[in-house]
């Protein structure tokens, strides 16, 4: 299938790290343009050189998704640098396995203004341009544990919760327009290799603690298909809601996790 995403422009927040990596490389192999839209710039530009070598042009911005300011900069320069915008893809998250109640105050605000801010803003930046040109994919990373709860994850899953919500109110709001609004929804996916996360990456920091090896191996059990998922797993659903094949798509949240929620 022809995905006819060579020559389309797209944007991936985190594209630096994990989940983003993968979305950014197998926009690349459609010979897409990527803005890799990334705090930790240097690991933006490990990612930008895999690109290049599967044909893809791309370009890193040091982008601070909290930051409406310096999400507006790095909208305008993938314009500057492409002519347009065709895609947008929310990726970048970070959490904290915690229980609530011992969840200190300045980690909730943290995990809000990544995980939903930063959506909000991104989302919010990019729209005038797709209304115009009347044409325009935003497909967000959401989670399980936003559908279905998640122990130790309340803050966290409520901001992927409100992803979706806003994202079925938003595809109502602007299909007119001809834009596609979508969620993908992963279980765990953790690294295949340390250096495919950045040192600003969850991963690299108290979450790799928790999933470690045996700790996947166990989390792995509760999964129909037996085991946790893959960056490219994610990222071949996030092309496919990116190509005009899932035209008639929106609105929808569509979970890639080996069943682990079946909704």
């Amino acid at each position: 299938m022809d995905l006819n995403l060579a020559g389309k422009t797209a944007i991936v927040t985190g594209g630096g790290s994990n989940i983003g990596r993968a979305i950014v490389l197998a926009f690349a192999g459609e010979k897409a343009n990527v803005v890799i839209a990334d705090i930790d710039e240097a690991q933006g530009q490990k990612v930008a050189k895999e690109a290049a070598s599967l044909g893809g042009k791309s370009l890193v911005i040091k982008t601070d998704v909290t930051n409406y300011d310096s999400v507006m900069a790095m909208v305008k320069g993938t314009i500057d640098k492409f002519g347009k915008l065709d895609i947008l893809v929310n990726n970048v998250g970070w959490a904290m396995d915690r229980l609530f109640i011992e969840k200190p105050r300045e980690e909730w605000g943290k995990e809000v203004n990544i995980n939903l801010w930063g959506v909000l803003n991104c989302t919010r930046a990019v729209l005038d341009h797709m209304i115009e040109r009347k044409y325009g994919k935003i497909i967000s990373i959401g989670s399980d544990a936003g559908r279905m709860g998640e122990y130790r994850e309340a803050v966290y899953a409520a901001c992927k919760g409100g992803i979706m919500a806003l994202s079925k109110s938003l595809a109502r709001e602007v299909g007119r327009y001809g834009i596609n609004v979508n969620v993908v929804c992963p279980g765990v996916t953790v690294p295949e290799n340390p250096d495919y996360a950045g040192d600003l990456s969850m991963w690299k920091g108290p979450m790799a603690q928790v999933f470690t090896t045996e700790a996947q191996e166990k989390a792995a059990k509760a999964y129909p298909l037996r085991r946790l998922g893959k960056p490219e797993d994610i990222a071949k659903a996030v092309i496919f809601l990116a190509s005009d094949a899932a035209s008639f798509i929106t609105g929808q949240t569509i979970s890639v996790s080996g069943g682990y929620t079946m909704m």
